[in-house]
């Protein structure tokens, strides 16, 4: 059995521009890109979404909705360097760190002992220490797989934790409301919807073959998130032939335009994957609001504006018009550079008399 924490940063790069300019604290802000440039918003603070903005929205479109909201361009180079102190607080508990981006990341802690080898406790001091050393706050999930786990880690935000323990994990699975599945966007839960499927139970009335039949792979997969079931290990140091990052928008681009903008706000994200390391090969990959989707490649061995933009463009061709729901930019490594993590196993953690995984 598997102890998995998920910790996702609360609108990280906002609460950063919060933290260093505190006169922003109660005011809507949002990090993106510029009107002029037909940029799009990188993420927003709690006071902006109650304006109905989110990421990937036009800036025109969030400033038509909030006339008043603040707009940053944002400082990679800082939101950089505060991950790094929060990845060094993740390791100092555990070795197993799967990064998802620069605010968030799966510890697996089941073989941990300290905090009595409590998930749950340790959960609570990862974020007490993350707010102490960098006043910033954190969401947690605690699961026994990383599926439950970054669901869990949305229940309570902002700064909140929740638990799913082994015992509770089918019944939570069977009541879940699909669309909070990662992945599964407003397009998805369209067609879902369109056969009935609202929830883990309503999913689990048919075979995976029927599923895959309507669905393709996702089918099955759907079929085994709907039971809790989530196989995948936390994945640290191994072998990598390239390095990418993606992200799938809740509402889909519209245009080649939004498609740039939002590949450019993937780049610093990429670049801080890479950490210096060679590659001699770019690809982008677009995914369709109909599913379909195409990777265009090219021999560099640099990140290029241009370059890119040129591979997008033929990509977007491909769609013939078709409205964009992910995006994705990937490198073929030329080595991978190993490293050694160590555990530090001198942490104590208060006993607590509720019960906890």
């Amino acid at each position: 059995m598997r102890k998995i924490i998920h910790i996702d940063m609360d609108c990280f790069y906002a609460a950063v521009e919060m933290r260093e300019n505190p006169s922003l604290k109660d005011k809507p802000i949002a990090v993106g890109g510029a009107v002029r440039s037909r940029g799009v918003i990188a993420t927003c603070n709690y006071p902006a979404r109650k304006f109905g903005i989110h990421s990937a929205m036009s800036t025109a479109q969030a400033l038509k909705l909030c006339p008043d909201l603040v707009l940053l361009r944002g400082q990679m180079d800082l939101y950089r360097s505060i991950s790094e102190q929060i990845r060094a607080i993740f390791l100092s508990y555990t070795p197993l760190v799967e990064p998802l981006s620069l605010d968030e990341a799966y510890l697996d802690v089941s073989d941990i002992q300290v905090c009595q080898g409590s998930a749950t406790l340790m959960a609570k001091q990862i974020r007490a220490q993350i707010f102490r050393d960098t006043g910033l706050t954190a969401s947690a999930g605690v699961a026994p797989n990383k599926f439950l786990a970054k669901i869990a880690s949305e229940e309570n935000k902002p700064d909140g934790l929740f638990v799913i323990r082994p015992d509770q994990a089918a019944e939570f699975a069977r009541q879940m409301i699909l669309r909070k599945i990662p992945g599964v966007g407003p397009k998805t839960s369209e067609r879902l919807e369109a056969y009935g499927l609202k929830t883990g139970a309503d999913v689990l009335q048919y075979a995976p073959e029927q599923l895959q039949q309507w669905f393709g792979k996702f089918g099955p997969v759907l079929h085994q998130r709907a039971q809790g079931i989530d196989l995948r290990a936390v994945e640290v140091s191994r072998i990598r032939k390239s390095v990418g990052v993606e992200h799938t928008y809740p509402n889909d681009l519209v245009s080649l335009e939004q498609c740039f903008e939002a590949l450019k706000l993937l780049l610093p994200e990429l670049q801080h994957r890479l950490r210096g390391r060679l590659f001699k090969g770019v690809q982008v990959k677009l995914k369709f609001q109909d599913f379909l989707q195409t990777t265009v490649a090219c021999q560099s061995h640099v990140l290029d504006n241009s370059e890119l933009q040129a591979l997008l463009e033929k990509a977007y061709e491909r769609g013939e018009g078709k409205h964009v729901r992910l995006i994705g930019i990937s490198v073929n490594l030329t080595y991978e550079l190993q490293r050694q993590l160590n555990l530090f196993d001198d942490l104590s953690c208060p006993a607590e008399s509720e019960r906890s995984f």
